[in-house]
């Protein structure tokens, strides 16, 4: 269990999250989709969730990539995107990756913990998973040197993909790239034949989370059930 520390989604709050180590060889992919479906995220080695005493507001999603259909908003995104190119690597650590990585940080997260972040501290945040992990690189052309415009760490997990974080040129920030890259992994876990894009967690009251709820149909975790999160929610 970690340490109080200011919530930075809700303000005025405290956060604690209960975490456990996936560095445990051949069982780590098992236990990690178990996890997520539990509720859990992944940070390199470890897996963790809110454990906050009084509060439950950060709460797991999903989208069922089955049944998703694009509004007209989700195609205009497609179409100012359709020159980039999806390319799934292996977890493995560029210097390409990784300036893309700081120049997107330095533009929305300069003042942030990711800030500092070294090319060793990139190595280890990709390189070291114990689970089955690609980057998805999104890049302006289908030759291998065509410029790298945006990426996603993600997670294949048995029933989806869990997109565990992304980032893009913030000269392209006009271009929406975060939602394209969203609208990109449920065309690919459907094409796959995969029900579910893990987004992470959603608070209700929180700008910065609010964004999650344009993808429908979106399931929440209520307890240990998954469940059709309502519009009145």
């Amino acid at each position: 269990m970690t340490s109080p520390s200011p919530c930075p989604y809700l303000p005025g709050l405290k956060e604690r999250k209960a975490f456990t180590n996936l560095a445990i060889g051949s069982e780590a992919d098992s236990v990690h989709n178990s996890l997520s479906h539990a509720g859990f995220r992944r940070s390199q080695t470890i897996a963790y969730r809110p454990a906050c005493p009084r509060c439950n507001a950060c709460r797991s999603v999903r989208v069922n990539s089955r049944e998703f259909e694009l509004s007209r908003n989700d195609r205009r995104a497609l179409k100012r995107n359709e020159s980039l190119v999806r390319r799934p690597v292996e977890s493995a650590p560029t210097r390409e990756q990784y300036r893309l990585l700081k120049a997107y940080v330095k533009h929305r997260h300069d003042k942030g913990g990711m800030s500092d972040m070294s090319y060793r501290d990139y190595s280890a945040m990709v390189g070291a998973s114990p689970v089955k992990s690609l980057i998805f690189e999104y890049r302006e052309g289908p030759e291998d040197d065509a410029p790298l415009v945006a990426a996603s760490i993600t997670d294949v997990l048995r029933d989806g993909l869990s997109m565990v974080y992304t980032f893009f040129d913030p000269e392209h920030e006009g271009r929406g790239l975060g939602h394209y890259m969203i609208l990109d992994h449920i065309l690919h876990a459907h094409d796959l034949g995969l029900p579910h894009v893990y987004l992470g967690y959603w608070v209700k009251g929180s700008p910065k989370m609010d964004y999650k709820r344009r993808y429908k149909p979106l399931e929440v975790l209520d307890g240990d059930t998954w469940r059709l999160l309502r519009d009145d929610e």
